[in-house]
């Protein structure tokens, strides 16, 4: 007979994904054992491997929920409908506000994602690169005559828009939605004048 899953179930697996981001974060993937993170969540060692085999398979699935999330929002937009310079802030401005509230697991993706296995690993490089792909067609409507024949330059735009947001977290902790608004402006500026400098 199939075990009954309780009614908590998704909230628990949730609290365990979040302090667990924010022990890896804070104390070192390496240095958070199952023990101290059951303490942590406020459960007992055994009911922590009721939910997860071991720490890795909690990694896994924290980025694998992270990512896919954040990749089907972002590649969910409509932006057919704007203007090439409005398409540009608006998929920067989202991607802005999808990473708030997620600067621990965010840091994890950064730090941690090798040490899962390969196969692992090539799933979240999945979601990040088709988050890329998306991004990056944004951007190459924004300067088409520049790009069209210069694939790198592409690539180096759209990178370079992933390190400005990517690093937002580490000097600009607590964003208020206007100051994220207010960055993706900025942001949007200096690419905007880039490309039409080129």
């Amino acid at each position: 007979m199939a075990r009954t899953i309780a009614k908590d179930h998704d909230q628990k697996r949730s609290h365990i994904l979040d302090t667990a981001a924010k022990m890896f974060a804070t104390e070192g993937y390496d240095r958070v054992s199952m023990s101290k993170l059951a303490e942590e969540c406020g459960i007992s060692k055994a009911n922590i491997y009721h939910y997860y085999d071991g720490k890795e398979a909690i990694l896994y699935d924290a980025l694998e929920t992270y990512l896919r999330e954040l990749r089907d929002r972002i590649c969910a937009l409509d932006l057919e409908s704007h203007a090439p310079e409005e398409a540009l802030y608006h998929v920067v401005r989202e991607i802005l506000m999808a990473y708030e509230g997620s600067d621990e697991i965010h840091r994890v993706q950064n730090t941690n994602l090798t040490s899962l296995p390969p196969e692992q690993q090539g799933t979240l490089k999945k979601y990040q690169r088709e988050l890329v792909t998306f991004v990056s067609a944004v951007v190459e409507r924004n300067g088409q005559e520049v790009f069209v024949f210069d694939l790198v330059k592409l690539r180096s735009t759209t990178m370079s828009i992933f390190g400005m947001l990517n690093t937002f977290y580490m000097w600009h902790r607590g964003a208020s939605q206007e100051e994220r608004e207010a960055y993706a402006l900025l942001i949007t500026d200096l690419v905007l004048r880039g490309v039409r400098g080129l």
